[in-house]
């Protein structure tokens, strides 16, 4: 029985309103804002859990975080995206076929360029497909996380990355661990959210998750951290 199922995703930023109207744009997406932070909602008006919220916090970005969104372009271009206030970091070349991006406030994404006709896999906007996480031991963070959610790692011979697939409630094709030589240094900008099947957190932590803070007056969540430091949430079944 799987430990958790997912929710959604939340970014940080200095500036919710204005990071959440990018992305809006970016993923075609519309916008519900209140005083701090910023909802993202489909096409149908529904939050899809592909990237939610954008919360306030009071710090700038600094460091590379590890956690980044991989998207499928509809054309191989990125200038809408760079229109919208998208910086390019990276062209294709030397051996990679995608560009590297960061978004107005600094964070890092993925842009791929179509997927050839025989994978059936267009796209007429923007579309995050993949969810990708940096770690010193992709087979081990990996292992952990498919151990939550009770699926099985996905692996390929001579690569060291890792991926799921069919994680509960997760809204891409490919939750991805990707190895990195550094260890983790400061807090990750983008977060999951899970939901929880149990009343607490207590088996999470029996496997190795670390807490950060407990539910307050104001929360009704949870906030731990995976084996290699990732932050994320956890919420009561019920909420």
């Amino acid at each position: 029985m799987a430990d958790v199922t997912f929710r959604e995703l939340c970014l940080d930023a200095t500036d919710p309103h204005a990071l959440a109207a990018f992305w809006a744009g970016a993923l075609h997406r519309t916008l519900e804002t209140d005083e701090h932070a910023a909802e993202l909602r489909g096409a149908d008006g529904r939050p899809d859990g592909s990237l939610t919220w954008v919360d306030p916090v009071p710090e700038p970005r600094t460091g590379k975080t590890r956690v980044h969104l991989d998207l499928r372009l509809p054309e191989a271009d990125p200038a809408p995206l760079v229109a919208l206030g998208a910086t390019v970091v990276r062209e294709p070349g030397d051996g990679i076929h995608w560009w590297v991006l960061e978004d107005p406030e600094g964070n890092t994404f993925c842009a791929m360029p179509p997927a050839p006709p025989e994978w059936n896999a267009a796209v007429e906007v923007p579309t995050p497909f993949e969810l990708v996480v940096d770690c010193t031991d992709p087979e081990a963070l990996a292992g952990w996380w498919a151990a939550r959610f009770g699926v099985e790692v996905g692996s390929r011979e001579g690569k060291t990355e890792r991926w799921l697939q069919g994680v509960p409630g997760f809204p891409f094709m490919f939750w991805v661990f990707a190895p990195v030589p550094e260890p983790k240094t400061v807090k990750n900008r983008l977060h999951w959210d899970l939901a929880l099947t149990a009343s607490d957190p207590s088996a999470l932590v029996a496997a190795g998750a670390t807490v950060l803070s407990e539910p307050g007056p104001d929360d009704e969540w949870w906030v731990l951290a995976d084996p290699e430091g990732n932050e994320f949430c956890a919420f009561p079944p019920t909420v």
